[in-house]
């Protein structure tokens, strides 16, 4: 009975002589392995770090690029309304002389309406004195007395080639300077000018309109007058007739 506790003894100091050996070496192997595996585990978590920091500062590098944009697309926009701004008061200030140049016009058309209406009636106030001057001159002056010549020169004269009534005008400055009832000439004799009879006077060409009075000599007094739209010659001597004429050009 002791030899097989005595044997028992030993079977188990034996197993744990052979256990606690490799119990101890497995340990020793666990805990050489832990500070391997934290060696091993530590680099990738500094690159971790390093790579998060890395993209945090791409971001923050984004972010102060966008904010970089964003102050200049402000600066381009206070530029634009700068630019419209400019271009609005360009505007204000050219519709401002376009008024006042619109005004200045309606200014000289009144001016030149009330000039035109004093033209007018000056000349229609001449052609009511007309009448009267030309009344007492009738009675002061007698007819000129016709030589033989005179009427033999005027019977050679052919008869007018008449034209037709136009609608040339002489500006009033120059028919006031040579034209109207104290400015008289002599014809003379017509002239055939393609194919219709003219006379010249003050620099124009004028064609009859209407036949020559029998009565009157191409070497008579006359003058031309603008009366009732149109030119008419008159002779001093015989008050109350015309003959009408047209300005060529």
């Amino acid at each position: 009975m002791k030899h097989v506790e005595l044997l028992s003894t030993g079977v188990l100091l034996l197993l744990l002589g052979i256990v606690a050996p490799t119990f101890a070496q497995e340990r020793h192997e666990e805990e050489a392995k832990a500070p391997k595996q934290e060696e091993q585990a530590k680099p990738e978590k500094q690159q971790h770090a390093v790579s998060q920091q890395k993209q945090e500062k791409e971001q923050q590098k984004q972010a102060k690029g966008q904010q970089k944009q964003e102050k200049e697309q402000q600066k381009q926009a206070k530029g634009q309304q700068k630019q419209e701004k400019e271009q609005q008061k360009q505007a204000v200030s050219r519709q401002k002389q376009e008024k006042d140049q619109q005004k200045q016009a309606k200014g000289q058309q009144k001016q030149e309406k009330d000039q035109q209406k004093q033209a007018k009636g000056q000349q229609k106030q001449e052609r009511e004195q007309r009448p009267q001057a030309m009344g007492q001159q009738s009675e002061s002056s007698p007819r000129p007395q016709r030589t033989p010549q005179q009427e033999a020169r005027q019977r050679r004269e052919p008869a007018l080639r008449l034209s037709a009534r136009g609608e040339g005008r002489i500006p009033d400055d120059r028919f006031r300077s040579k034209f109207g009832h104290e400015h008289r000439f002599h014809i003379g004799s017509p002239r055939m000018v393609g194919g219709y009879s003219r006379f010249q006077y003050g620099g124009y060409w004028f064609g009859f309109v209407e036949p020559w009075p029998g009565d009157w000599y191409y070497t008579d007094d006359v003058y031309i007058d603008y009366i009732d739209g149109g030119y008419y010659l008159y002779d001093p001597y015989y008050p109350g007739v015309r003959i009408a004429i047209c300005v060529v050009l």
